[in-house]
């Protein structure tokens, strides 16, 4: 998930909470592709909730401070 679709679905009125499930729930369906190859079967990490929260606040916050 790009960082202007994190900031659009968050001015279109969803919560962190919701836009951190959103970003996990893409990001380890890209980790599941990418491992799916014998190649690369040990590549890449999933992440928690926690660690994908933060990347929504992040995004967030770095937002807010240019406006």
């Amino acid at each position: 998930m790009q960082d202007k679709e994190i900031i659009q679905k968050w001015l279109n009125g969803l919560s962190k909470e919701q836009l951190a499930k959103q970003y996990k729930r893409r990001y380890n369906q890209e980790i599941k592709i990418i491992r799916s190859s014998i190649r690369n079967r040990h590549s890449g990490r999933f992440i928690t909730n926690r660690e994908a929260l933060s990347k929504v606040e992040q995004v967030i916050y770095k937002y807010l401070k240019k406006k």
